[in-house]
């Protein structure tokens, strides 16, 4: 799977505790009083395909064949998480992401904000991909960077453990695989992205229109930043799609509940119309989805609605984030 995405698991840390995981964290406060409010959007029930109409994605992904989903009504986030809504929630609960259990995450080569001392190598096979210490979610680019500097950017360097920590607090769920792409389409019935069929648009003068943050030059030595961004955009960058949900393509990859199993879709196309499927009940790590603003055409197109991804629970990057759903 291409490691644009997220590299898989967790580097080795000369100041990580053991090498055997995280230790147990602080325990999440009984009370959620201080929970942020959550802007849902109200998602209205029906039957739509899923999966990928176009034949354009990775066949070990398992995006085909589409199938028939129907689904409840529900509430989901407007946006992604961000830095000021988790961090209310650490102030509230003291909790420790496994990312500063760890000791280490892994930061994009040309985002990093760190002394060289705290660089401690790169992810087998993505030299992009670098093992910062120090990089964690209020620190999101090693170091010398502060969650304070970009409050309105979705929380990166969160683990699945992480993002389902926060739920547990705020009352809320990672949404499934179904309900995240039902929402992200926005009432569009198969098209590729939240907008329609063509990744960008034309101004009247001429110029290009980008509705996403994805990257755009050469991958992954230079990012011209056409579309205003090298890293992440605020949660509300970009027009949101019909239903209202803003950046379900590019900016950074969602977290969802299910496990991965590429050949899932097989056993939900045999059932004929599946209502609101929870996922499988095994796989190889935990569904991403929506791409992020490491996503290109020439390496990895998945910032397209139909695409899938999948990193171990452990796993945390500084594209890596989550929104959630109501009960």
């Amino acid at each position: 799977m291409s490691s644009c995405c997220s590299p898989k698991g967790r580097q080795a840390s000369p100041n990580a505790h053991d090498g055997h995981g995280p230790e147990a964290t602080t325990p999440l406060a009984v009370a959620n009083a201080a929970a942020p409010a959550h802007e849902d959007v109200a998602i209205p029930a029906g039957t739509f395909a899923m999966g990928d109409p176009f034949g354009e994605g990775y066949p070990a992904d398992g995006e085909t064949p589409v199938h028939s989903v129907a689904m409840s009504a529900f509430r989901i986030d407007a946006t992604a998480v961000s830095n000021t809504q988790f961090a209310t929630f650490i102030d509230a609960t003291g909790y420790r992401t496994e990312s500063e259990v760890y000791g280490t995450s892994a930061v994009f080569h040309l985002a990093v904000q760190a002394g060289t001392q705290d660089i401690l190598g790169t992810a087998s096979g993505t030299p992009w991909w670098l093992n910062v210490r120090g990089a964690d979610w209020a620190h999101p680019a090693g170091r010398l960077s502060f969650w304070e500097d970009i409050p309105d950017h979705p929380v990166v360097q969160v683990s699945h453990t992480d993002a389902l920590a926060y739920c547990a607090w705020a009352g809320r769920s990672l949404p499934t695989e179904a309900q995240w792409e039902y929402a992200a389409r926005g009432g569009l019935a198969q098209a590729r992205y939240p907008w329609g069929n063509e990744l960008h648009g034309t101004a009247a003068d001429g110029t290009t229109v980008h509705r996403c943050n994805i990257w755009q030059g050469t991958f992954p030595t230079e990012n011209t930043g056409d579309d205003g961004h090298l890293t992440t955009a605020p949660v509300r960058t970009f027009e949101p799609n019909g239903y209202g949900l803003f950046q379900t393509s590019g900016n950074v990859w969602e977290w969802c509940s299910d496990w991965f199993l590429p050949k899932y879709y097989n056993s939900c196309r045999a059932k004929g119309t599946v209502a609101d499927p929870p996922g499988p009940t095994i796989g190889r790590g935990r569904v991403m989805r929506g791409g992020s603003y490491l996503c290109h055409e020439s390496y990895c197109n998945r910032y397209r609605l139909a695409a899938r991804s999948s990193n171990s629970p452990d796993s945390a990057s500084g594209n890596l984030g989550f929104r959630t759903v109501a009960p």
